[in-house]
């Protein structure tokens, strides 16, 4: 299932998502930083999403109370109450 999310508080204005069977099988950020995000979706990508919300969860950016690794959590969270 494709699911798409728009995070608030980081650089990111777009996540999107391939998930199945609760598999993150692919995830692109668009925006924020490159490399960064090249390196969370290679993390992402083949982990049932109950362990990325568990690793992610809380990380935050600088003096922001937020990052894209913890939108990403709030993504997956949202895309579980959801289906």
């Amino acid at each position: 299932m494709r699911y798409s999310y728009k995070p608030s508080g980081v650089c990111a204005s777009r996540m999107d998502f391939e998930i199945e069977n609760n598999v993150i099988k692919d995830m692109t950020v668009i925006g924020g930083c490159p490399g960064n995000s090249l390196g969370v979706r290679a993390l992402c990508i083949g982990k049932d999403i109950d362990y990325v919300i568990d690793k992610l969860k809380g990380i935050k950016c600088g003096f922001r109370d937020t990052s894209c690794p913890d939108q990403i959590t709030k993504a997956l969270e949202k895309y579980k109450k959801e289906t």
